[in-house]
C-alpha cells in the first residue's frame, strides 16, 4: 500500500470520527432549549483541551508498546507506531468505562456536587493543564514518566485548593478510600512488572531452549519466526491494553466536562430502556425496607436532607437521623420517577438534582455494602444483593459513555502514537539495561504489562503502561543477569517520585488562579 493511500485513508478516518461526533453532539444538544453561542465555545474549548491530553498521551506512551518490536527488527518503526495506534483505537472503543468513572471517583463530593458552575470549570481547567505540561516536560526529557500519575496527582490538587479556598464548605476535599485504592494499584503494578517480567524470562529459559530467542539482534536481522510472532502479539496487546485503560481517563474528564456544561443533555443516560425507570423504582423501594430505621423520625425538608446524607458520608457514622435522611432521599426519587415516563421529561433544574440525589444515594449504599459505618448493622447476603441492583441501576442511569466520546477519545490517542515516539524509545530499549534486548526479554516484559494492564481493566482501577513496561524491561534485565544502568534508574524513580507532588502543586496553583478570574 503506497504511502499516498495511507495518508488518504488515515485523513477519511479523521474526518468520518469529527462529523460522526458533530453530529451527535448536535443532536444531543438539541434536547436543550436554548444554548448560547458562550456555552457552545466553551464546550468546544475544553472538549479540545481533553482531547489534546490524550493526544500527548498517546505519544508519550506510544513507545511502550513498540519499542520491544523496533528494537528487536520484528516491525519496522513506521509500521510498529502504525499498529500501535490501531490497537490503541480499538482498545478504547471496547473498553468498558469503568476506569473512567473511577477517575471521577478522585473528585471532591462536594465539588462534583457542584458541577455546572464556575468552580467546575476552573477544576477542568487546571487539572487538564497541569497534566499536559508535565507530560510534554518529561517527554522533552525522554523520561518514560505516567500520564496516569500525573493526571491523578492533579486530581488530588485541585480537591486540596479546594478544600483550602473552601474550609467552611462541608464534605471532604478528596475521596480517600479510592485514591487508597489508586496509588495501591499504581505504587505495587511496577513491582509486579518487575517480578513477572523476570519470572516469565527465568521459565522460557527452562522450557525454551532455542539459543537464538536469548540473544541481541544482528544487523539488523528480523529475529526467528515463531519469537516474532510473540513479539508482534505482545505489541498488539499492549497498544490494546493501553488504549483499554488509559483512553479511559480522557472518557472521564470529557464526561467531567459535558456534565458541567451542558448537564441537561450528560448529566443522566437518556438512552436507557422505557422499563428502566420502574426497575429502577422497585429496586429503591426494596433497598428503602432495608436501611429504614425502626422508628422513623418525621419528614425532613429537602436541604436537610442533603445536608444530613452528606454527614454521614462524610463522618460514615450511619446514625438513625442519618439512615431516616437517607431513606427519605430514596423515596424522594422514586416519587418524582413515578411520575416520568421518560427522563426526557425532567426539567434541567430536576436533571441536576436527580444525578445529584443519585451520586449521595450510591455513595452511601457503597458504606453499607462495606460495612464501613460505624452504626449500621451488618448486611445479610440477600441485602447485600438487594443494595447491588440498586447500584446497578443508578449506575446505568448516571454512568454511561456516549458512542462519541469513545470515538473521539480513541481517534486523539491513536493519532498521537503515530508521532513523538522516538524519544522514549530510546530510553526504554537502549538506557535501562546495559546489553541490549534480546528477543525473549521483550516478549517477556510485554507479556507481563499486558496481563497487568488488563487485569486493573477488569478492576477498574487505573496503572501507568509505561511503569509497568520499563520496570518489566528492568525485571528481564535483572534475570538476564544484564545489568541495569543506574542513571537510567534513577531519572525513572526520580520522575515516579516527583510527578505526583509537582502535579498537585501545578494543578493546585492553576485552580487557585482560575479561580479567580472564571
Amino acid at each position: 500500500m503506497s504511502k499516498k493511500l495511507v495518508k488518504l485513508l488515515f485523513i477519511l478516518i479523521i474526518v468520518s470520527g469529527l462529523f460522526y461526533a458533530g453530529d451527535c453532539l448536535y443532536t444531543d444538544l438539541q434536547t436543550i432549549s436554548a444554548v448560547s453561542l458562550g456555552l457552545y465555545g466553551l464546550l468546544i474549548i475544553t472538549l479540545i483541551i481533553a482531547l489534546g491530553f490524550e493526544f500527548v498521551n498517546g505519544f508519550h506512551d506510544s513507545a511502550n508498546a513498540v519499542a520491544t518490536v523496533i528494537y528487536t527488527y520484528s516491525l519496522t518503526p513506521n509500521v510498529a507506531v502504525m499498529w500501535s495506534g490501531i490497537c490503541n483505537f480499538l482498545g478504547v472503543m471496547l473498553s468498558s468505562g469503568a476506569v473512567a468513572y473511577g477517575i471521577i471517583a478522585l473528585l471532591p463530593i462536594d465539588l462534583i456536587l457542584q458541577m455546572g458552575n464556575h468552580t467546575s470549570f476552573a477544576m477542568i481547567f487546571a487539572l487538564l493543564l497541569s497534566a499536559i505540561v508535565w507530560n510534554l516536560g518529561t517527554w522533552w526529557l525522554g523520561l518514560p514518566a505516567s500520564s496516569s500519575h500525573a493526571l491523578i496527582g492533579s486530581i488530588v490538587g485541585v480537591g486540596i485548593a479546594y478544600q483550602w479556598l473552601n474550609h467552611h464548605t462541608a464534605g471532604q476535599s478528596t475521596n480517600w478510600h479510592q485514591l487508597i485504592n489508586v496509588l495501591e494499584s499504581l505504587l505495587f503494578s511496577p513491582i509486579l512488572g518487575f517480578i513477572l517480567a523476570g519470572g516469565l524470562l527465568l521459565l522460557a529459559k527452562r522450557l525454551l531452549r532455542q539459543k537464538s530467542w536469548y540473544q541481541t539482534p544482528q544487523n539488523q536481522q528480523p529475529p526467528p519466526w515463531p519469537i516474532r510472532l510473540l513479539l508482534i502479539l505482545t505489541c498488539t496487546t499492549v497498544s490494546f491494553a493501553h488504549g483499554s485503560n488509559d483512553g479511559q481517563k480522557g472518557m472521564g474528564l470529557i464526561m467531567l466536562i459535558l456534565i458541567g456544561v451542558v448537564p441537561m443533555a450528560y448529566a443522566l443516560n437518556h438512552h436507557l430502556p422505557e422499563n428502566h425507570l420502574t426497575q429502577l423504582q422497585q429496586n429503591g423501594q426494596a433497598v428503602q425496607h432495608i436501611i429504614q430505621p425502626v422508628a422513623a423520625p418525621a419528614a425532613m425538608p429537602p436541604d436537610v436532607i442533603q445536608t444530613t446524607v452528606l454527614d454521614l458520608i462524610d463522618h460514615k457514622q450511619g446514625s438513625a437521623l442519618q439512615l431516616n435522611a437517607l431513606t427519605q432521599l430514596i423515596g424522594q426519587v422514586n416519587q418524582q420517577l413515578s411520575q416520568k415516563h421518560s427522563l426526557h421529561e425532567l426539567s434541567a433544574a430536576q436533571t441536576g438534582q436527580m444525578r445529584t440525589d443519585l451520586y449521595l444515594i450510591n455513595t452511601s449504599l457503597t458504606l453499607i455494602r462495606k460495612n464501613q459505618l460505624q452504626h449500621h448493622r451488618p448486611l445479610t447476603q440477600t441485602e447485600q444483593t438487594q443494595l447491588a441492583h440498586y447500584q446497578e441501576s443508578i449506575e446505568k442511569t448516571t454512568q454511561f459513555i456516549p458512542g462519541w466520546v469513545k470515538v473521539m477519545v480513541a481517534l486523539a490517542l491513536g493519532l498521537g502514537t503515530l508521532v513523538g515516539w522516538k524519544r522514549v524509545v530510546v530510553t526504554l530499549g537502549e538506557k535501562i539495561g546495559k546489553t541490549q534486548l534480546t528477543y525473549a526479554q521483550g516478549a517477556s516484559a510485554q507479556l507481563a504489562a499486558t496481563a497487568l494492564i488488563l487485569s486493573a481493566d477488569r478492576l477498574g482501577l487505573p496503572v501507568s503502561t509505561t511503569h509497568v513496561l520499563s520496570s518489566g524491561i528492568a525485571g528481564t534485565m535483572a534475570a538476564n543477569r544484564s545489568g541495569l544502568q543506574a542513571r537510567t534508574l534513577y531519572q525513572l524513580i526520580m520522575a515516579w517520585v516527583l510527578t505526583l507532588p509537582v502535579c498537585i502543586l501545578l494543578s493546585g496553583g492553576l485552580f487557585w488562579l482560575l479561580s479567580l478570574y472564571i
